[in-house]
């Protein structure tokens, strides 16, 4: 399926250009999201007329990132979870907890499709995971589980 790009996206391409992708990513995110358009001569040429705007706005949106990024790079955050006795979690710590975590901590909104775990959080441990903020920004925190406490 071809398509046409309305923002930078890492790995694809940039704004106006046009790239071939799985039709299934392409109709089920991409256009979905408003990310990019099906590749017509219409299209094509709305994109190229409108590629001015789209990139002021895919450069406050890196702004935005930035900041975000000099916020939450390199930060710790604590996860207090009741374990098994071999130190495994009752549940795994997903993307979704990740994301109300920073929420309600440093009161920045990350979408749980922004995180890029590079392995299943189970275990107590230590753990990084990667937060794709813009095509060009990504950052890095850093995640502690630790044994919760039993109270008796």
């Amino acid at each position: 399926m071809e398509i046409v790009l309305l923002e930078n996206i890492k790995n694809l391409g940039k704004i106006g250009d046009v790239v071939n992708v799985k039709r299934g990513y392409g109709r089920n995110f991409l256009i979905k999201y408003g990310k990019a358009l099906k590749a017509s001569e219409v299209n094509i040429d709305l994109v190229n007329k409108k590629k001015t705007d789209l990139s002021e706005k895919n450069i406050t949106f890196k702004k935005n990132a930035k900041k975000i990024f000099d916020i939450i790079n390199k930060k710790n955050y604590k996860f207090s979870k009741r374990t098994k006795d071999n130190n495994e979690l009752y549940g795994s710590i997903k993307p979704r907890e990740l994301s109300k975590t920073i929420e309600s901590l440093d009161k920045i909104e990350i979408k749980p499709s922004q995180f890029d775990l590079n392995k299943e959080i189970n275990k107590i441990g230590f753990y990084e995971a990667k937060i794709n903020l813009h095509a060009e920004v990504q950052a890095k925190i850093h995640i502690e589980v630790v044994k919760q406490e039993e109270a008796n």
